[in-house]
């Protein structure tokens, strides 16, 4: 199965739910934003897992969700 990179943006508060919902590779990559409280995160994820764990984002306010195809992944 393929993987796909996501990307989002959330309220800081919601970090650590973020962070138990994504597998990742090691963790997910955490980075300010401009707005103050508001960070963006990337992840991969699994295509087999993806619709699940992209609700269970939502539910935790993520937002703005970008998905990106994965051509090659070096580990």
């Amino acid at each position: 199965m393929g993987s796909k990179y996501i990307v989002m943006n959330a309220p800081n508060s919601s970090i650590p739910k973020i962070c138990s919902i994504l597998p990742g590779m090691k963790s997910p990559s955490i980075l300010p934003l401009a707005e103050e409280g508001w960070s963006s995160v990337h992840s991969v994820v699994q295509e087999d897992q993806f619709w699940d764990v992209i609700d269970a984002l939502k539910d935790v306010n993520a937002q703005g969700i970008l998905v990106m195809n994965i051509e090659k992944m070096i580990l």
